[in-house]
């Protein structure tokens, strides 16, 4: 690696250090706010057994992210915010998988 190179990357993890340390302020930052799954589970009428299936998520889970004891995090948090803001999305998702997992089932239980 060329010297400067090392330098200019020697820098930035020592800037970033002092961030974390709470030493200097971030040049900019990024703030999404958590989804209020509750909100939108009962915009759609659905129970929490019923959301939790559609997302694919533990009931326990979902129960957890609607009394504020937890957060959803990464893949959880974007789909749920894109469920919020394009719910057809996620209703054309998983309609298909409905579909697929009611051909499977339909095979099973037959005697070759």
């Amino acid at each position: 690696m060329k010297e400067a190179i090392f330098k200019e990357l020697t820098a930035s993890v020592r800037e970033g250090g002092a961030m974390l340390r709470g030493e200097i302020a971030p040049a900019r930052s990024f703030i999404v706010n958590a989804p209020d799954v509750k909100g939108f589970r009962a915009k759609y009428g659905l129970s929490q057994v019923q959301f939790a299936a559609l997302l694919g998520i533990s009931v326990k889970t979902l129960r957890n992210w609607e009394q504020g004891r937890r957060e959803p995090e990464g893949p959880a948090r974007v789909l749920l915010h894109v469920a919020a803001k394009h719910p057809q999305a996620l209703w054309d998702v998983v309609r298909q998988n409905l579909r697929r997992a009611k051909v499977k089932s339909r095979g099973q239980g037959r005697v070759a």
